[in-house]
């Protein structure tokens, strides 16, 4: 069966080197390297658990992403300096 798919320049240029130096079809490496990832069991690693710290942020911005935080921040900057 043929698909498309897209993957980074790094990892073509493995798999390409990886077929040229075992001289097999580069078909081959990429099904077996699919295969391989496949067959792997699931990493069975307890899950990290960070301690978090208070940092002072205002009530108004908890529960807010970092990106509409940033944000925020930015356009009151941008106040103070239009003001100024």
């Amino acid at each position: 069966m043929r698909t498309t798919i897209d993957i980074s320049d790094a990892v073509l240029a493995e798999l390409r080197e990886k077929a040229s130096k075992n001289r097999r079809p580069f078909r081959q490496v990429v099904e077996e390297t699919l295969q391989l990832g496949l067959a792997a069991e699931p990493d069975t690693a307890k899950p990290v658990i960070l301690k978090t710290y208070p940092v002072g942020i205002k009530a108004a911005y908890r529960g807010v992403s970092m990106n509409q935080l940033y944000d925020q921040l930015e356009s009151e900057d941008n106040l103070r300096v239009a003001e100024s």
